[in-house]
């Protein structure tokens, strides 16, 4: 095989394993909003229904015939009452802190929750990044919320509005 061809097949691979590593890193959470949405369709909590954790006891997957635009995000919903409930009371169903995990905000951090790692506390949704930090949380809310509550406003500010 001739040098160039070889170097040319080089780059060639180089420059598809760039590509599908942007790729991926595109399709994560945007963490630089005050909700965590998904950068390409503003759809907020990766579609599922904010509402439905508190119904249905864990996530449910909601669907663009029941969406609703709040807070600069787009919110899925499984029916039209989870939709009418999280529009009358978005402040108890919508995602603390934006969906943002809340450990890691104790810890300075901002970081975007998994829909799939969740805490229910004091009737207010939590989500996390990791399996490791919801069972955190989950074991001593009070001590979290309290260094949430010191770090969260400075954090926040640094979120585009």
């Amino acid at each position: 095989m001739r040098p160039g061809i070889a170097l040319i097949g080089r780059l060639a691979c180089m420059l598809a394993g760039i590509w599908l590593a942007c790729s991926a890193l595109s399709a994560q959470a945007a963490t630089t909003e005050r909700i965590v949405v998904n950068r390409f369709s503003g759809v907020a909590i990766e579609g599922f229904d904010p509402v439905a954790y508190f119904v249905d006891g864990g996530p449910e997957q909601g669907t663009a015939d029941f969406e609703a635009n709040l807070w600069g995000a787009v919110w899925r919903f499984r029916n039209d009452g989870n939709r009418a409930e999280f529009l009358a009371h978005p402040e108890i169903y919508g995602p603390q802190f934006g969906g943002y995990d809340p450990a890691d905000i104790a810890r300075g951090v901002i970081t975007a929750g998994n829909p799939r790692f969740f805490v229910i506390s004091a009737q207010r949704l939590y989500l996390f990044n990791r399996e490791d930090n919801r069972d955190a949380f989950a074991a001593n809310p009070g001590r979290f919320l309290y260094e949430v509550g010191k770090r969260w406003p400075a954090l926040q500010d640094k979120l585009s509005q």
